[in-house]
């Protein structure tokens, strides 16, 4: 072609494809970052973005933003030491007893044992199935299979109100030890202990709610009349 012919021209379209199967080729992208760096890099840019706004909007700068960030870690590795590992809460109590059917001596000669090895989470187990099946051979609970912890304090916190709070007080125990994740120690299965000791020397008192005198309270027993036991 001489100097004075008119230049070589392509359509659009052909060109634009021709231009996209050439650059295509892996040529021309041995040298480019991979996806997970190109990832990487995005995150980084984002990440120096975030700590910059945070940095323009906290009193001191950049020290300062180090300082409350140091504050809040502090506050964490505080409260994770305090509360311990976190566990997931159940969401229903499983129940008291659950295996054979024990009397409430076995179940202290068990908790005696435990403790005497320094297992206090087994210690307060055994301990408040004790004071369970003791109220249940006394008559002052029903025998109910799938009973719970709670069930159990409460319904014997309506029939010896003396010792309600301190039966509530031990199903948490029992609870915690059990299905809460935490650690029992020497002072909480003494507390329990106390109260099986206390619980057993407790008389029930028989009352009638069918006939009552209402200037003294007492009560008198008719035939086939329902009693319920409570603490003197």
């Amino acid at each position: 072609m001489s100097d004075n012919a008119p230049p070589l021209t392509t359509p659009r379209e052909p060109a634009r494809e021709a231009a996209r199967r050439e650059l295509s080729k892996q040529m021309y992208h041995e040298n480019e970052p991979s996806w997970f760096q190109r990832a990487l890099d995005a995150f980084w840019e984002w990440l120096d973005k975030l700590f910059g706004a945070a940095s323009a909007a906290t009193p001191g700068g950049a020290l300062g933003l180090v300082v409350i960030v140091l504050v809040v870690l502090a506050l964490l590795g505080a409260l994770w030491w305090r509360l311990g590992t976190p566990h997931r809460t159940p969401t229903s109590s499983a129940v008291l007893f659950d295996d054979r059917p024990r009397s409430a001596a076995e179940h202290r000669a068990a908790a005696e044992a435990h403790a005497a090895q320094g297992h206090w989470n087994q210690a307060v187990q055994e301990r408040m199935r004790a004071v369970v099946r003791s109220l249940e051979e006394r008559a002052l609970l029903d025998v109910r299979p799938g009973r719970t912890a709670d069930e159990a304090a409460s319904e014997a916190g309506r029939t010896l109100p003396a010792h309600a709070d301190r039966l509530r007080a031990a199903a948490r125990d029992f609870d915690d030890v059990t299905y809460g994740g935490r650690s029992a120690g020497e002072g909480t299965y003494s507390r329990l202990a106390t109260l099986d000791d206390d619980l057993e020397r407790t008389k029930p008192v028989l009352t009638n709610s069918a006939h009552s005198t209402p200037s003294t309270g007492r009560t008198t027993d008719a035939p086939g009349s329902a009693r319920r036991g409570a603490a003197e």
